[in-house]
């Protein structure tokens, strides 16, 4: 498995940026592979996206130094590990409301010890089989990073023990779910959202963990930024 660059920024104390990629053309994928992200993020939970489509953008995106970044839908627990032997470093699990949940996503994500992933070893991530198992499995348990989604009022009151899971890695806070299920639909960059945010980046923080989360414009990725080091 190649090295997770977002795991090497985070460890400097800095931001990785990423992009949603909506496109299914690979040759879109290889573009904004090479023009400064640090991840590309691909969605299967919403969009129409097959495991083998995103593969074939997982080939393309290999092309530029970034970090490829997975979505499942919940509970979409041994995709997780087929969308890592398609070439993800990170998985992004959506709608997680609890920290039984959370160790369910780590245990499904991390091979032995650190969890129960099934082993394959002959698929990209592993060069396809080119080195041995031992060290296949110590260098993705390195290299795999795990973003759990913070996206319901739920799962606001359950941010602290969440982000206290060992394993994971990043909270991600959706505003999009958060304002629909808080009866604010689309209300992503109001009040009562943005407090929420903030919430969630205390707790992020408190445990020790990196907070993420969606910006929409400069004024609000400037006021997102802040929450990073708020605690």
């Amino acid at each position: 498995m190649t090295k997770s660059k977002v795991k090497q920024i985070w460890r400097n104390g800095e931001t990785a940026l990423g992009t949603l990629v909506k496109s299914i053309d690979p040759v879109h994928s290889e573009i904004l592979s090479q023009i400064g992200f640090d991840f590309l993020w691909y969605d299967l939970e919403h969009s129409d996206k097959s495991l083998e489509t995103f593969a074939h953008l997982s080939r393309a995106t290999r092309g530029g130094s970034v970090d490829i970044l997975a979505r499942p839908a919940r509970w979409e627990l041994m995709r997780m590990g087929r969308l890592l032997e398609a070439g993800a470093h990170g998985i992004m699990y959506p709608r997680c409301e609890s920290a039984e949940e959370a160790r369910e996503v780590v245990r499904w994500s991390k091979f032995h010890p650190l969890g129960e992933r099934g082993f394959d070893g002959g698929g990209v991530d592993n060069a396809y089989g080119q080195y041995p198992a031992s060290d296949y499995t110590k260098d993705a348990n390195e290299n795999t990073w795990i973003t759990a989604q913070i996206e319901s009022p739920i799962a606001l009151e359950n941010a602290s023990e969440i982000a206290s899971v060992d394993g994971i890695d990043c909270i991600f806070f959706g505003p999009g779910d958060y304002s629909a299920l808080s009866g604010r639909l689309g209300d992503v960059k109001g009040s009562e959202t943005l407090d929420a945010a903030k919430k969630v980046a205390e707790a992020t923080l408190a445990a020790g963990k990196i907070f993420g989360t969606l910006v929409f414009d400069m004024e609000h990725a400037k006021h997102m930024k802040k929450r990073e080091r708020s605690c």
